[in-house]
């Protein structure tokens, strides 16, 4: 029996350190991106269009 709750101890700290160090790379990965995409936002050139045919 003491096997059976080691064994499933065991298991349990296993799954949870390979969660975390999956969740250690997904969040960082989403923070980066949702900055580069912040900063690709806010640095767009928009012109408006002006009507052709008129000079200045």
């Amino acid at each position: 029996m003491g096997t059976t709750i080691r064994e499933s101890a065991l298991l349990l700290v296993m799954t949870t350190i390979f969660a975390v160090l999956a969740l250690d790379i997904a969040v960082p990965a989403l923070v980066l991106s949702l900055m580069a995409l912040s900063r690709w936002l806010v640095s767009l050139e928009i012109y408006p269009v002006e009507p052709r045919g008129k000079t200045a």
